[in-house]
C-alpha cells in the first residue's frame, strides 16, 4: 500500500497519533466503523488493530495490512482476529468471502484506489456493505487548494497518505452506491453497497 516508510509504518508512533486523534473526538468515528460490522468482516488496512478490538461479538474478523510490524501489534490487540499480510490491491480471498468490509483511513494510502475498490467489490458477498472512514478532498475550493499544497509533505511524513483524494467519488466510480454519509472537516464516514 505504501512506498516510503513513514509514521504509518512505525507502530508505536502510529498508535500514539491515533490515541491523540481519538481523544480529540475521533473515537466515536472508529466505534461507528466497528459497530456496523456483521458476519464475516474484513478490516482492510487494519494497522495495529484498533478497529478490530472494537468489533461486536459474533463477528468473524480478518485484518489485512501490508506491514508486518503493525500486524504484530494487531495480533496482541485483537488475538481472535485472523491477520493476513497483503495489499488492498491484491486480496488473497475468494469472491464473496465477506459480509462487511471496513476501510478506516486506508484509501488515502493505497497506491491504486480503483484497483483496491475493485478488490473490495470482488470479496464482498451479495447484500454486503462497505463502511468507510476516510480523508476526502474538500468541496470548498480554498480548502482543496490548501490540501494540494500540504499533500507532498504529508505524504512524505506518513509514508503514503494522500488526504486530498476524491475518495467518495472513487467509491461511486467503482460501482458502489453511497447510502449514508457524515462529514467532519476533511474526514467523511459513509456506508456503501454495490450497485
Amino acid at each position: 500500500m505504501r512506498a516510503a516508510r513513514g509514521i504509518e509504518q512505525v507502530p508505536g508512533v502510529y498508535d500514539a497519533l491515533c490515541a491523540a486523534a481519538e481523544a480529540l473526538g475521533l473515537r466515536a468515528w472508529r466505534r461507528w466503523l466497528a459497530a456496523g460490522a456483521r458476519g464475516r468482516t474484513l478490516d482492510l488496512g487494519c494497522g495495529t488493530g484498533r478497529t478490530l478490538a472494537l468489533l461486536p461479538a459474533g463477528v468473524r474478523a480478518v485484518g489485512v495490512d501490508p506491514e508486518a510490524a503493525v500486524l504484530a501489534r494487531a495480533r496482541r490487540r485483537a488475538p481472535r482476529a485472523a491477520l493476513v499480510r497483503a495489499r488492498a490491491e491484491a486480496l488473497p480471498f475468494r469472491a464473496g468471502a465477506f459480509d462487511t468490509v471496513l476501510c478506516g483511513l486506508v484509501l488515502c494510502s493505497v497506491d491504486d484506489p480503483p484497483r483496491a475498490l475493485a478488490e473490495v467489490r470482488r470479496v464482498l458477498a451479495p447484500g454486503g456493505t462497505v463502511r468507510l472512514w476516510e480523508h476526502v478532498r474538500s468541496p470548498v475550493p480554498w480548502r482543496a487548494r490548501l490540501e494540494d499544497r500540504l499533500q507532498p509533505l504529508w505524504t512524505r511524513l506518513t509514508g503514503g497518505c494522500r488526504p486530498n483524494r476524491a475518495t467518495e467519488a472513487a467509491v461511486a466510480a467503482a460501482g458502489f452506491v453511497v447510502d449514508e454519509r457524515r462529514a467532519r472537516g476533511p474526514l467523511r464516514r459513509f456506508v456503501a453497497r454495490p450497485r
